[in-house]
């Protein structure tokens, strides 16, 4: 008798893909036989990581930085996030509020664990990050989804938000800049939910990547609040897996036991690396911003030559969530049918909520020439499929 599926957990058959690693392993499979796929699917910074964090963590390795630290992080980074925080957001942060941790995934992972018992609810906006509603159900609460549409710049309503809090809501999670809209929340707004009286997770991990405006952390409005944000995309380090969260205090101990016991610790070099992320980088990632932006501006200008509808401009992270419902209501189909026919990888709006189902996100994390070749494709495929 086969009992191989007795062996398998219920959570781990139940969660759900991330749909656009499907999008990007299939587009693997492809370069692998010898077809040229341009990738606008993946949201990974096209960039090597600057050379002074390369030097920094290959300095850190020499002088044998490559053991357990304190699972809380070693306190240099600490204080240089917290300087960095009274720096550019004028707030004041107690380093001992934060734990540093493997990347913002297990930041997040770590956050919720630590406020949310079975059956507890979270705030959620919808379109949202894939894997926020995976991460809640993982740990046995309920995602509650408050939509939000093109038409206001897929802005979170600070009313809507305030009509769907319940006795049993524990918290509001925000991200702004967003993914997959690209969409900052006005100060106002952060304001207004932050006097809801109910928790904020604001997920911060594109902050630095805003091309109109500027980006407003939650602490600006309220101490009741947790902070995630990591290295990976203002930094181009998406490899070296570093993040942290700024904790509330009553939670600090409760994260840093789940993470000695899930994570021990983040790479003690990779650390050392990540300070001189914070104290040395500022050239650097204003001209990696620069080109993010100048592709951004193609990007929004092609799309709309194509026929996608893209009714507010995204103005942060490295994203457009475009309307295709003139071509699609299934955008899983659809995009597989885009990798197939133009060899052109894109994610479907349905990996980011039910909301955002007939839309697709384009990732301008590629070259300007590799974006322009890809638009192109996409536009000489649709034209043979819908004739426009």
């Amino acid at each position: 008798m086969n009992r191989s599926c007795d062996y398998v957990s219920r959570k781990s058959a139940d969660i759900p893909p991330f749909l656009v690693m499907d999008v990007l392993e299939k587009a693997f499979e492809m370069s692998k036989a010898g077809e040229d796929v341009i990738h606008l699917e993946v949201g990974e910074p096209d960039f090597d990581t600057p050379s002074n964090i390369v030097e920094a963590g290959i300095k850190a390795l020499k002088q044998g930085r490559t053991h357990y630290t304190s699972s809380t992080g070693i306190p240099e980074l600490r204080v240089a996030i917290s300087a960095y925080h009274k720096r550019i957001y004028d707030v004041e942060v107690d380093p001992n509020n934060i734990i540093i941790t493997s990347g913002s995934s297990p930041a997040i992972f770590l956050t919720l664990a630590s406020i949310l018992d079975p059956c507890d609810e979270i705030i959620l906006s919808d379109p949202h990050y894939a894997c926020y509603p995976n991460f809640v159900n993982f740990l046995g609460a309920v995602p509650v989804f408050v939509p939000v549409y093109p038409e206001t710049g897929f802005e979170l309503n600070p009313h809507s938000v305030k009509r769907a809090i319940t006795n049993r809501t524990k918290a509001i999670m925000i991200n702004s800049p967003s993914n997959p809209t690209g969409t900052l929340i006005k100060p106002e707004n952060m304001r207004q939910l932050a006097n809801l009286g109910i928790p904020i997770i604001s997920d911060e991990i594109y902050h630095g990547l805003v091309y109109e405006g500027r980006e407003h952390s939650i602490l600006e409005f309220t101490d009741d609040a947790f902070v995630v944000n990591g290295f990976s995309k203002l930094y181009a380090m998406t490899g070296w897996r570093l993040g942290y969260v700024i904790s509330r205090p009553e939670c600090v101990r409760p994260i840093q036991k789940m993470s000695q016991n899930f994570f021990i610790s983040a790479a003690d070099f990779i650390q050392y690396a990540g300070v001189e992320a914070l104290t040395n980088s500022s050239d650097q990632t204003l001209e990696m911003k620069r080109i993010f932006n100048e592709r951004r501006i193609v990007m929004l200008k092609r799309l709309r030559e194509i026929g996608f509808e893209i009714k507010h401009d995204p103005v942060g992270a490295f994203y457009i969530l475009a309307d295709a419902r003139k071509f699609t209501s299934n955008s899983y189909e659809f995009v597989f049918e885009i990798l197939s026919e133009a060899h052109v990888g894109v994610a479907p709006g349905i990996d980011f909520g039910e909301n955002a189902e007939g839309f697709v996100r384009f990732s301008y994390t590629n070259s300007m020439e590799n974006i322009l070749e890809g638009l192109g494709r996409l536009e000489d495929y649709l034209k043979r499929r819908f004739g426009i």
